[in-house]
């Protein structure tokens, strides 16, 4: 038998479903935070990224003003007033910018991995005379006279602890090495201008 009393009790079926459909605390509180991190990840990023984030003005200028100051206390305020810019975006809004960050993650870890390799195939010539003659049949056009001079010096350097030029130099032209096809012709015209200069070296 239907309760006649049902629905004087104070609240409404309605109003209960409405106040459990409600974000719990602790979810706004979880939410929250991911903003705040959001926008700490946003204000350690060189300027000229954030400027590239797709985000509204207002958001923006309040991270590139964090960047700017230095004070401890100060920037500590205007973190929390990035934190409170960065809760007015909409879902949309914060996905794109999350996605923006995750592909610079993306690039970073791929420019560091591939530095790293050409750090290790640098190191690899200095320490092995067969690393050159590898990479000359990789890229026959390169001039041998001017890695060679290179690498002696770069030698050099590292036993008189001289600062590294010859050393970075061989990492440039083998970067450049990555960018282009092998046997790319082109590149001689690169390593040409600097090969009076690493002569120099060789008389030192």
């Amino acid at each position: 038998m239907p309760n006649p009393n049902r629905g004087s009790c104070g609240y409404q079926s309605n109003e209960f479903e409405q106040e459990y459909d409600r974000p719990s605390k602790s979810q706004l509180k979880r939410e929250m935070t991911a903003l705040q991190k959001l926008g700490e990840e946003l204000v350690e990023q060189p300027r000229d990224r954030v400027k590239r984030v797709p985000m509204p003005e207002d958001v923006r200028d309040a991270i590139l003003e964090c960047q700017q100051i230095k004070n401890h206390e100060g920037r500590r305020r205007q973190m929390q007033y990035v934190g409170k810019k960065m809760r007015t975006l909409d879902e949309e809004e914060v996905a794109l910018i999350q996605k923006t960050i995750d592909s610079w993650k993306g690039a970073s870890k791929s420019e560091t991995a591939a530095m790293h390799a050409l750090e290790r195939r640098r190191d690899k010539l200095l320490a092995d005379d067969q690393a050159l003659t590898d990479l000359l049949e990789e890229h026959p056009h390169l001039d041998v006279q001017q890695l060679r001079t290179l690498i002696r010096n770069a030698r050099k350097e590292q036993a008189e602890n001289k600062p590294p030029k010859a050393y970075r130099e061989i990492f440039q032209i083998l970067k450049q090495l990555q960018k282009a096809p092998a046997g790319d012709q082109d590149l001689d015209d690169d390593f040409d201008a600097d090969e009076d200069e690493d002569e120099d070296h060789a008389g030192d």
